[in-house]
């Protein structure tokens, strides 16, 4: 439930937000330290199996865990659950071929491409200041993947390759998005949250047979450091927004690529190009003005609904 006006701490919000991104970003550079050896489905089951026992002592904590895994719409479940973890397995599978900071900026065409698949598929509105703002991200996200695909004697084949698959994740990452959009009219965030670690664990070993491989006690640390830390950003994630208006939470999103950077140089000496910071720039600005956008339709709905209130 959003919160009310008593109740919200926007400074509070903002801190969990951002210690939540930094959070995700560690996780993810856990999972590209093993991406050279451990398969991505190998990767996708430790991420999902071992974020259950943070979510379980959540929930107790909270006193929810008897009411917080109840669910009305199971299938509505295995459908974000599959894109889900399509999208997580292409995204860690990406990993191993492109640095964390361009993972990072492709990965930002995720949520608009949202815009353009709830207008698809939810009959959401999508006036003209939102479909601009999601040219203008789409073409800061072709900016930052052009250089891969550019085919030319010596293109690097193998970041063409990373890239395709870290911008079909953002596809899915958006539909997976459009699920939860009808999920949040009947469950409990608590119920989403869980049954996609729960959904996607048991998906992950449908790789099996595609050639898992037995980790090192280091690969296997960081392995299981990678599912507490995904299991604690998403809480983290889910108490920001119980402490401020998503509007408000939202474009600390883009605090990634800052920490994304950081961690790149400095963990993997991966240095940024111009090109990629300029494509990331245009995504960030697209994310930033639909976000906007949003928050200044939702004051005039509100206002609107004030003046008609007897």
């Amino acid at each position: 439930m959003p919160p009310t006006e008593t109740q919200q701490r926007p400074l509070r919000g903002i801190a969990l937000k951002i210690c939540s991104v930094l959070v995700f970003i560690a996780m993810s550079s856990a999972i590209k330290a093993v991406s050279d050896r451990i398969p991505p489905g190998e990767a996708v089951f430790f991420r999902s199996f071992f974020a259950m026992p943070v979510i379980f002592v959540w929930l107790a904590m909270r006193h929810e865990l008897s009411t917080g895994l109840r669910t009305v719409n199971p299938f509505g479940h295995v459908w974000r659950g599959l894109m889900g973890t399509c999208a997580m397995g292409l995204g860690f599978a990406g990993l191993a071929f492109l640095p964390l900071p361009e993972v990072t900026a492709i990965g930002y065409a995720a949520p608009l491409l949202t815009v353009i698949f709830a207008a698809m598929f939810l009959g959401e509105e999508v006036r003209a200041f939102r479909v601009s703002a999601v040219a203008l991200g789409l073409v800061g996200v072709l900016i930052v993947i052009w250089p891969r695909l550019t085919l030319i004697e010596g293109a690097d084949q193998a970041g063409a390759f990373g890239a395709i698959l870290v911008l079909g994740g953002a596809v899915f990452a958006a539909l997976a998005q459009v699920f939860v959009r009808k999920l949040v009219n009947t469950e409990r965030t608590s119920a989403i949250v869980f049954w996609f670690s729960m959904t996607a664990s048991v998906l992950s070993l449908i790789t099996l047979p595609f050639g898992w491989v037995w980790p090192t006690p280091f690969e296997a640390f960081l392995l299981v450091m990678a599912g507490l830390l995904g299991g604690v950003g998403q809480i983290l994630l889910t108490s920001s927004y119980r402490e401020a208006d998503a509007s408000l939470i939202a474009p600390f999103e883009y605090a990634s690529m800052l920490f994304a950077l950081l961690i790149g140089y400095f963990v993997f000496a991966e240095v940024p190009t111009g090109t990629m910071l300029a494509g990331a720039a245009l995504v960030v600005t697209a994310g930033i003005l639909i976000i906007w956008r949003e928050r200044q339709l939702g004051l005039r709905r509100a206002r609107q609904r004030k003046a008609m209130t007897p």
